[in-house]
């Protein structure tokens, strides 16, 4: 497994959750690492994305404010914290590797499976 998303749950609205993504040593060849995230019956979309460096980081509109990206690169692992959740966050969360500034999916290599957060109201 190259990407290990974990911490989806239920949770009430209003609540938080912390997802963990674990990025397998093997990969190498990327710059950015995001998250993204899909709602039953609907698209995936983007949510969040940070340098490998960790210097830099983008968020969706949807949830700025309210998720804060982060990372430990000792343990090659990046998270989102969420809080002040709403059930519209309710989605299956993925987590991707990539080699360009970006949230648009096209640009990511290497995705990881995902992890369901469930909000509920």
């Amino acid at each position: 497994v190259q990407l290990q998303a974990s911490g989806g749950g239920l949770v009430q609205a209003g609540g938080s959750l912390k997802l963990s993504c674990v990025v397998s040593e093997f990969i190498s060849n990327y710059y950015y690492i995001g998250w993204f995230r899909q709602a039953p019956g609907k698209e995936r979309e983007e949510v969040s994305l940070i340098m490998r460096s960790g210097s830099t980081s983008l968020y969706a509109d949807s949830v700025k404010g309210r998720f804060t990206i982060s990372k430990d690169s000792a343990k090659n692992t990046v998270f989102l914290q969420m809080n002040s959740l709403k059930p519209e966050d309710t989605a299956v969360y993925y987590c991707a590797v990539g080699r360009v500034y970006s949230l648009q999916q096209h640009w990511y290599d290497y995705w990881g499976r995902g992890t369901l957060v469930t909000v509920s109201s």
